[in-house]
């Protein structure tokens, strides 16, 4: 299976880069991972809706750009399906099954995604209703498909 991560903005934090080598390094066994970062719009604290909706729109051209015509994208989205890690694993494995081997995930940046993303997305998929930096999602994004691999091959891993 061929992963890539699309996500806005550039990791600083040297914590959540070690985070996610770590994963990519474990996920080598499963997929082949790629990992990639578009620009991030600066943004002033206090912005218009229009102001919101024009800085989404250009991350989102960005990230649409990323994303051959004959990959599966899933977006992470607020307003998403939550699913357990079981549901997701099954998903993952459905894809894979159904031919669908090249999987796209979007991470939007801090104002989230335009909607010509998510028109592009074949699905959004939540993981809480809480809000999460997109910095650290990427990492949790990770672990949550290397457990799902984990679980689809029968081998251990933390509940």
């Amino acid at each position: 299976m061929n992963i890539t991560v699309i996500s806005v903005g550039k990791l600083k934090e040297k914590y959540l880069k070690q985070g996610i080598e770590e994963y990519v390094k474990r996920l080598s066994g499963y997929a082949k991972i790629e990992i990639i970062e578009v620009p991030d719009e600066k943004a002033p604290e206090n912005l218009s809706k229009l102001e919101e909706e024009q800085i989404k729109q250009k991350e989102g051209e960005r990230i649409l750009a990323k994303i051959p015509g004959d990959v599966y994208v899933i977006a992470l989205a607020i307003e998403g399906k939550m699913k357990s890690s079981e549901q997701f694993a099954a998903d993952l494995d459905k894809l894979a099954t159904y031919g669908k081997s090249k999987v796209a995930f979007v991470i939007g940046g801090s104002l989230g995604l335009s909607k010509q993303v998510m028109k592009r997305a074949d699905e959004a998929l939540s993981f809480s209703k809480m809000t999460f930096p997109h910095q650290l999602m990427r990492l949790i994004l990770l672990e949550q498909i290397y457990r799902a691999f984990r679980i689809n091959r029968g081998e251990p891993y933390h509940k």
